[in-house]
């Protein structure tokens, strides 16, 4: 797979995220170092910078498996706001944390059924919270 792409991540999205990580011993979650890793790498913008075609927490994403054609649906959302509905994804879960600060047109490997890995491109974004201008939801 080749270089990562680039990151943009909300200050408020990325202290709230800190916060969370603090938290949490690296013991009880596997993907911790990665998590921050990504963070660490990330461009900071403040909520009201935000290009509309990224992806942030509590937005709501489409993307296509490239392997199968097939569309799905996400909401990124923190772990309080998980409710067991499938269209939502923990920021803790390796797929939440791999699309956050994602845009448009990025793709990104996905683990599919068996251990072989998907191929999946963020096609939109359907909702943002910063785009709708709820910058400190």
């Amino acid at each position: 797979m080749g270089s990562k792409p680039p990151l943009i991540l909300s200050s408020l999205d990325l202290e709230r995220i800190e916060a969370l990580l603090a938290g949490i011993p690296s013991s009880a979650l596997a993907g911790k170092a990665e998590l921050q890793a990504e963070l660490d790498r990330a461009d900071v913008l403040s909520p009201e910078e935000m290009p509309p075609n990224v992806v942030t927490m509590n937005s709501t994403v489409q993307f296509t498996m490239l392997e199968t054609g097939k569309e799905l649906r996400l909401t990124l959302v923190y772990p309080r706001d998980m409710d067991g509905s499938a269209d939502k994804v923990s920021i803790l879960a390796p797929v939440g944390s791999a699309l956050l600060g994602l845009s448009v047109g990025d793709e990104l490997a996905w683990p599919g059924p068996a251990g072989k890995a998907m191929t999946v491109r963020v096609t939109d974004i359907l909702y943002q919270p910063e785009r709708a201008g709820e910058l400190h939801r």
